[in-house]
């Protein structure tokens, strides 16, 4: 929710009784409400020790582990009575949110500590785990108790959108490299537009940031809720060399690299070829909703201005989407705009089952989406609730986010997808399955558009070579805290 004034952030009493109302409902609905909670008890529970918040900091300012380790004052250990229960460090995306998260952030360093509050645009995950985290584990290893149990622990609250949190989960995945690394949880406060991630684990789809005491019962959810389990996905693409893209947060450059002939579906690949590889948790999706996300996030980043909150942000989003031939641009002027039958091949692997097999792409379907989550587009559910009678006849079990599954659906076009996410009809079911292959052949297309959890980018087509999308995946389990 975006603050309308100074003063509505500066206290609960300065509140008009109609943004205390908003906020109570927004509360209940994020499961927060009914709850009292001291501040110093609240302290007590996630503060971590001024000389091991001091140690890891110099660790990630200085990118090297030694110097947070030497500078700790070992003695302080011994003055520590108890260490906390939930020792806990925040991740915030000053930029998500209507670009509120200022307040936010002052907020949380006056309830823990400013050493234990990341902003991201200073401090990058894979920076913590590599050095802050890292500090902890040698300092446990020279003989320091209290840094052993706050390491083993540590839990993450995550204040940003889906983007940021998969972001962060991705450079946890990181200490699975070695099993007996422990993984702290994630829990999250949803500063995003879409806040999927949030909503499936009980964390609610916004966050009243404005009322103080939200931050709070946030908090203590983080440091008391029960711990569960989220699929990760790996998702590879392999393109001609020599085509430039814009890769977002949740890829990164393999280089130059050699294909299986396994992989070559129908297409085929020139001697050389570059390859991306990233994480995803909610979606991967191909065609013209990867385009609405694209147009939107260019304009944001063009237009800051234009985006001051989640509403504004879906009032954009919505007005974006109609200019894009989504909704009312004839599907026959424009190649780019017919269905994705004319570019794609998709092959998938049922669960316990080692053969690829090819499944058809609807010829009216300009969006294809690979799902996780129960929640898709700012808390929709559009594979919805099927009967069983409907599972059995295609062959599908009931959906989870740690089953080991992806649900692939199809959308036609702006107003089949409105229809669906109101759940007046039913997206386009595809196929259930437990690792999948696009192969893109751009012919008379010269780009598509992808997107990993809210993430997306234009991708190049050539008209001689395909593009290929692996997707399986990850070995291991990332951990989340239950909200609810």
């Amino acid at each position: 929710m975006e603050a309308s004034s100074t003063s509505e952030v500066s206290g609960e009493g300065s509140l008009s009784t109609t943004a205390r109302s908003s906020m109570i409902d927004s509360l209940r609905g994020c499961g927060l409400s009914g709850i009292r909670i001291d501040k110093e008890e609240l302290k007590r529970r996630i503060s971590i020790p001024q000389y091991l918040r001091l140690a890891m900091r110099r660790a990630i300012n200085s990118k090297e582990v030694g110097a947070g380790v030497d500078s700790a004052d070992l003695l302080a250990a011994e003055e520590v009575d108890l260490p906390p229960d939930a020792p806990m460090v925040v991740f915030i995306n000053s930029r998500s949110g209507g670009r509120h998260g200022p307040e936010l952030k002052l907020r949380l360093q006056q309830l823990m500590g400013e050493e234990q509050v990341f902003d991201l645009s200073d401090v990058k995950p894979n920076e913590f785990v590599q050095y802050g985290l890292a500090c902890l584990e040698q300092l446990a290893s020279v003989g320091d108790p209290c840094a052993k149990e706050i390491r083993d622990k540590m839990r993450i609250v995550v204040a940003g959108g889906d983007g940021t949190v998969g972001w962060v989960l991705g450079s946890l995945g990181e200490l699975h490299k070695d099993a007996r690394t422990p993984v702290p949880p994630v829990s999250i406060i949803p500063l995003g537009t879409g806040n999927d991630l949030s909503r499936s684990f009980g964390w609610g789809g916004s966050f009243p940031f404005a009322w103080k005491s939200a931050v709070k019962r946030s908090l203590h959810k983080a440091s008391t809720g029960p711990i569960c389990r989220l699929d990760s996905w790996h998702a590879s693409i392999t393109m001609p060399a020599g085509e430039v893209m814009d890769l977002p947060h949740s890829l990164k450059t393999i280089g130059e690299c050699t294909l299986d002939q396994e992989f070559l579906l129908a297409g085929r690949l020139p001697e050389k070829v570059t390859c991306f590889d990233g994480v995803f948790y909610n979606y991967f999706s191909i065609g013209m909703d990867a385009q609405v996300a694209y147009g939107f996030h260019t304009l944001r980043n063009e237009k800051p201005y234009l985006a001051q909150g989640p509403v504004a942000n879906k009032l954009i989003y919505s007005g974006y989407s109609c200019t894009q031939g989504w909704f009312f641009t004839p599907c026959a002027s424009d190649p780019s705009l017919r269905g994705l039958n004319n570019i794609l091949r998709i092959h998938i692997k049922k669960i316990n089952c080692p053969d690829w097999e090819q499944v058809r792409v609807p010829s009216n379907v300009r969006s294809i989406v690979a799902l996780n989550l129960h929640s898709y587009a700012s808390g929709r559910h559009p594979w919805g609730n099927l009967s069983p009678d409907y599972m059995d006849k295609k062959g599908f079990v009931e959906a989870n986010a740690d089953d080991g599954l992806l649900e692939i659906f199809g959308l036609k076009h702006g107003w089949h997808a409105s229809f669906v996410m109101v759940e007046l009809i039913s997206a386009k079911h595809i196929a259930q399955a437990a690792a999948i292959r696009f192969e893109v052949r751009g012919g008379e297309w010269r780009q598509s558009f992808m997107q990993m959890d809210g993430e997306p980018w234009k991708q190049p087509l050539d008209k001689e070579y395909s593009t290929f999308v692996e997707i399986k995946r990850v070995p291991f389990h990332s951990l989340m805290i239950r909200g609810e």
